[in-house]
């Protein structure tokens, strides 16, 4: 087997998914008064699953096991399409781009403990300092930088939205370790994408219903809603995964998993240029320590 090596063009690929997906969160908070978030997400895969139907044809085959394992597809779309995206569509409403890119960025200490109390999944010594690490991040992010907030710490319910999402993202993720795929609909990355977003957006058609019986919800069409539209629904939706999955299989998950933290770094960039949300020193201070939890995790 010839050893993951990190080469400028896959550390190209690997940069893509994290712009795209910063560029995500500044359009979610850009249209939040155009479009609520429910309807948003909907919409959104509706047009993702749409651009797939061609690319991913082989999920149509007798041999893809859609239908047979319809269960373990249709929970990976409740937990990333359904409910993930949604979730972090929801806390843009009340939360900053960068803010939601920060918690999100806390995921590997999900991770863990969900891979420890419900797949068996040892986890070791480092693993845990470095998840400790990354939580006091997280909990910087959350306090805003004052430390005497931890003790009356009141929660901004978009951080909390982001918090279940990234829970929602690592059962998904060991969930996707299982591997109970039928071997041509795993080699196709189309096929087996558009296998999950087929049952995600019949659960994001749920979640939209019920928030159009529960609020008096108005769209205001435009042009830029459109832009925004196509943009999620190609970029942080098709190509992220399509050049994440490519980047992966020539670095390797360890190394990969590095360049998810650059998200937040490319938040504060596109905030700063998009949204007039300058970055302030604790988000700077919360960076370093997730990142450097994960690092520590890693070694």
């Amino acid at each position: 087997m010839t050893r993951p090596t990190l080469t400028p063009s896959t550390a190209l690929l690997l940069s893509v998914p994290p712009l795209l997906w910063a560029g995500n969160a500044i359009v979610g908070r850009l249209v939040r008064d155009a479009m609520p978030p429910m309807t948003l997400n909907l919409v959104r895969w509706v047009i993702a699953l749409a651009v797939l139907v061609p690319l991913g044809r082989a999920v149509f085959s007798d041999g893809s096991g859609v239908l047979a394992n319809w269960r373990r597809y249709a929970m990976l779309g409740l937990l990333s399409v359904g409910l993930y995206n949604s979730l972090q569509y929801l806390a843009l409403q009340s939360s900053t781009p960068i803010n939601v890119t920060l918690v999100a960025s806390g995921v590997p200490v999900w991770m863990l403990l969900v891979g420890r109390l419900f797949f068996g999944v040892p986890v070791r010594r480092r693993q845990v300092a470095g998840a400790l690490l990354s939580i006091a991040g997280v909990l910087v992010v959350l306090c805003r930088g004052d430390v005497h907030q931890l003790l009356g710490l009141r929660l901004v319910i978009g951080d909390l939205y982001m918090i279940l999402a990234t829970i929602a993202w690592s059962f998904y993720s060991w969930m996707l370790m299982q591997k109970k795929d039928a071997p041509g609909l795993r080699a196709d990355w189309a096929a087996f994408l558009l296998a999950q977003v087929g049952y995600g957006v019949l659960w994001s058609s749920v979640l939209a219903g019920g928030e159009w019986a529960l609020r008096d919800v108005h769209i205001t069409w435009s042009w830029q809603l459109a832009a925004a539209l196509l943009y999620v629904a190609i970029g942080p939706a098709i190509l992220a995964m399509r050049c994440w999955g490519a980047g992966v299989q020539r670095a390797g998950p360890s190394i990969g998993s590095f360049f998810i933290n650059l998200t937040p770094l490319f938040t504060a960039l596109l905030s700063s240029a998009f949204l007039g949300e300058a970055p302030h020193l604790y988000h700077v201070l919360a960076f370093g320590m997730i990142v450097g939890g994960i690092a520590v995790s890693a070694r």
